[in-house]
């Protein structure tokens, strides 16, 4: 098999470097957000009342509020041994295995809960609660105290530092990093070379590698303007935009399904895929990008495209997971409503204010009666995602109508007679089933298709035309004759809504414990944290509150927005934040490793009129940039994480690039989008019906060649190619990618099907050279940008000369022909190589 000869090259750096995480491993900041999303609530509202400094009378001499209590246990023994299931009493209790030991005496969690914490205890039960117990107050945080937090203070400008070596520093960012050097004894290492540099930037701006063509006309010019030539040239390709989308979609968690409990799809979400990078590749300012995802609606309009699209783009606050099967009504706002605060003010303002839902903030001057203000704000908006009723899955919602007059890529008018005619078939068909049916003696049986079948005729108009429609958020009604208080419904059989919570525009009380049936008396007004305000926000009894929210959120004198974004920039572009935990800026997060250099960015961030190609401009023409990323003894002892930026910290591609690169290079690549999704030809429905999953083959297509943002996006289903080497969680916000080393990618690039189609294909390319020496060379040009060194040339040689001496050919395309298989493996030794895999 041509896969074991791969082994033999290990002298081109095959096997994957070591280091990285285990594949089940957490960052602190994602074990910190774990146990606060799923452990510490859970925890609140089930056990505090019986084993907590607050219980009159702690039962069997356990406490649950500190991590030491949790450790040390109660009168049976600990309650928590870390990393043991079988030693930890507690997940027995919450497991009713032990009729003597049930926690929650009077219920059974549910079976989502009891593996939440059995996954925390396996993971080493990170618990940041310290002392011996935790007394819990209410309403007690000090605002103004809090304030002096450094992230909470607004930037200041900052004088641009001395520095000793005046002839090194290209831009300030470069004064700001070598002061920073200079004071430590450090010195920064050369340049990159030219071949790397092109690497660099064509995989940090645009996900791909340089062409061939593309590398010979850099190295060739000596022009001092080459390089920023290269920087203009990359920021207007329309593949910039495909790249900073997939790192702003980890953030904003998008999927094309609800994931949770009961998983349906999502047909619209590629809708806002498509806003995000058009956004990006338009340069559409930063303040304008947020308003539009949190109010867009409610935004004034120059036409109905520019309507359609503000629409669309509030499909950020609708993309999270639903636990559709929830019973409550009520509950399930809330929840909907916990998650947008989370995405919102971990995305935009790096808090996480969701974590006062059941109690104060435990480390932030966050009181729980901020979260509520803000829950009040989205409480008051409908989030329309667009599921079905079915079966199971009883929290059915609308979708957003885009306008009739709007401008899109495929206008109904533009459909052919032919296709007119199909959708007509296939509407009479699909009515013709739905009758069928509905025979009174199979009704039962048939509810669920019957669903099915009405959501994918609801995606047509009467008249046969497609429906425009998109996943959003608008608000909710307002005025004294929608405030009755009593459950309503709309739409007609299998799918009609009912809906039992709020109805219209309200503030919201508080939830003790965050318990849905236990409000306190009053409300609080809508509005958003004090620590960040100084006078509340001004809210129309007949709005939700949202635009104001928005503007707020992008105000000149808010302290962090423009810091959250500046550092969510740096850190894509060299691998380490300015401040680490990208998602905290405060009191659980890391302080920033040089906060003028924060500041003198946020602000110019700003004064550019929130242009986020201007700011990574002003980032990669800086010379910290352009650094090599030797390692230099010395600098390493005293830096070895390189949080200084004494050079260049290489890291390994991400999911999207290291596939797009190997379209790139095989020549497969589909550089034109795909319209819509795969996820959208599935209609409306489940994603695993009565065992069967229907767009499994879309999602590991091996002849899928179009770039890897444009892949279905289920959750708890990614396609392999992303799974395996670390792709984002679309269940969680994820600032940064944690990088680990496991042997199944190793297997998955020696033996996938894409991965051997992507290698027989480069071959073909490099078979149309008919000289062996000069496809060696043009091997390594078309995989690492750069020329082969002597001894890679003579390894080349041996390795392709024993493979066609010792080896049973076996080839894709042309069984009988041996260059084809040994050029093949060749082509898929240099794929799975570590050069091939980095960028430097």
């Amino acid at each position: 098999m041509r896969s074991l000869f791969l082994f033999a090259l290990a002298t081109f750096a095959v096997f994957l470097p070591l280091g990285g995480l285990a594949a089940d491993e957490l960052s602190d900041a994602e074990s910190l957000q774990f146990f606060e999303k799923k452990i510490r609530p859970v925890l609140v509202q089930e056990c505090y009342s019986c084993h907590s400094a607050e219980a009159d009378e702690i039962e069997g001499g356990l406490v649950l509020d500190t991590r030491s209590g949790s450790r040390r246990g109660g009168d049976r023994g600990p309650a928590v041994v870390p990393e043991s299931l079988k030693e930890s009493l507690l997940i027995e209790a919450i497991r009713h295995a032990n009729d003597d030991l049930q926690m929650p005496p009077q219920k059974k969690l549910s079976p989502e809960v009891i593996a939440d914490f059995e996954k925390w205890i396996t993971l080493g039960a990170f618990d940041p609660r310290e002392g011996e117990s935790v007394e819990v107050h209410r309403y007690g945080i000090d605002i103004e105290e809090g304030r002096k937090h450094w992230a909470f203070q607004p930037p200041q400008d900052q004088a641009i530092p001395d520095v000793n070596r005046g002839d090194w520093p290209k831009t300030e960012i470069d004064r700001f990093v070598l002061a920073q050097l200079e004071s430590h004894g450090i010195s920064p290492v050369d340049d990159a070379d030219k071949r790397t540099l092109l690497r660099r930037l064509s995989f940090d701006l645009t996900g791909l590698p340089p062409t061939e063509k593309e590398v010979t006309a850099f190295v060739t010019d000596d022009s001092p303007a080459a390089y920023e030539a290269v920087v203009d040239r990359l920021l207007a390709s329309p593949h910039f935009g495909e790249k900073w989308a997939r790192h702003w979609l980890d953030v904003s968690r998008y999927a094309e399904s609800t994931g949770s409990t009961v998983n349906f799809f999502y047909p619209h979400a590629w809708r806002y895929r498509d806003y995000v990078i058009d956004a990006f590749n338009d340069d559409k300012p930063y303040d304008q990008y947020v308003k539009e995802q949190l109010a867009g609606d409610l935004m004034p309009y120059e036409n109905p495209q520019q309507r359609a699209e503000h629409m669309i783009a509030t499909g950020f606050l609708a993309l999270g997971t639903k636990t559709l099967n929830e019973r409550s009504g009520l509950k399930h706002e809330l929840d909907v409503a916990d998650e947008q605060i989370d995405v919102t003010t971990q995305a935009f303002l790096g808090v996480t204010a969701a974590c006062a839902r059941c109690h104060d903030h435990k480390f932030d001057p966050i009181p729980q009666a901020d979260y509520y203000a803000l829950a009040g704000i989205f409480r008051s908006t409908e989030t329309c995602y667009g599921t079905i009723r079915y079966i199971n899955a009883q929290r059915p919602s609308r979708l957003l109508t885009l306008p009739d007059d709007a401008d899109f890529d495929v206008a109904v008018s533009d459909l052919s007679d032919r296709e007119r005619t199909r959708i007509e078939d296939q509407i009479q068909q699909i009515q013709e089933q739905i009758r069928d049916l509905r025979d009174p003696v199979q009704r039962f049986l048939t509810s669920g298709r019957i669903s099915l079948l009405q959501a994918q005729l609801d995606l047509y108009e009467s008249s046969g035309e497609p429906k425009m429609l998109a996943m959003g958020v608008r608000d909710k009604r307002s005025g004294p004759q929608f405030r009755s208080g009593r459950p309503f419904a709309f739409g007609q059989g299998a799918n009609r809504f009912s809906y039992d919570g709020t109805q219209v525009i309200s503030d919201s009380p508080v939830y003790s414990r965050g318990e849905y049936d236990s409000p306190e008396k009053g409300s609080i007004p809508r509005g958003t944290l004090q620590v960040l305000c100084s006078t509340p926000l001004e809210i129309s009894r007949r709005n939700s509150g949202r635009l104001e929210l928005a503007e707020w959120i992008v105000a000149r004198d808010n302290p962090l927005t423009a810091r959250v974004m500046v550092n969510r920039i740096w850190l894509q572009l060299f691998g380490r934040g300015l401040v680490p935990t990208a998602d905290d800026f405060g009191h659980a997060g890391q302080a920033p490793s040089n906060p003028e250099l924060l500041d003198h960015l946020a602000i110019s961030f700003m004064n550019d009129g929130w242009s986020v190609k201007r700011l990574i401009r002003r980032i990669i023409t800086s010379r910290v940039y352009q650094l090599s990323s030797t390692r230099e003894d010395q600098a390493f002892r005293m830096d070895p994480d390189n949080i200084l930026l004494w050079r260049m910290s290489p890291r390994r591609l991400d999911a999207e690039s290291l596939r797009d690169a190997m379209l790139a290079v095989s020549g497969r690549l589909e550089a034109k989008p795909p319209i819509g999704s795969a996820v959208a030809t599935q209609s409306d429905g489940p994603v695993d019906r009565f065992g069967f999953v229907p767009i499994s083959r879309s999602i590991d297509d091996p002849d899928n060649v179009h770039r890897s943002i444009y892949l279905p996006v289920i959750r708890d289903n990614l396609p392999e190619s992303l799974a395996l080497f670390d792709a984002a969680d679309p269940s969680l916000i994820t600032a940064h990618r944690q990088q680990t080393t496991v042997p199944s990618q190793g297997l998955y690039l020696l033996n996938n099907d894409f991965v051997l189609r992507d290698s027989d294909a480069a071959a073909q390319q490099l078979l149309k050279i008919s000289d062996e020496k000069k496809r060696i060379e043009a091997a390594f040009v078309q995989f690492f940008g750069r020329e082969a060194t002597a001894q890679e040339r003579d390894q080349a040689k041996v390795f392709l000369a024993s493979y066609k001496a010792d080896t049973p050919v076996r080839i894709r395309f042309n069984r009988q022909n041996p260059d084809q298989a040994r050029w093949s493996a060749f082509c898929q030794a240099l794929f799975a190589s570590a050069e091939f895999q980095y960028r430097r």
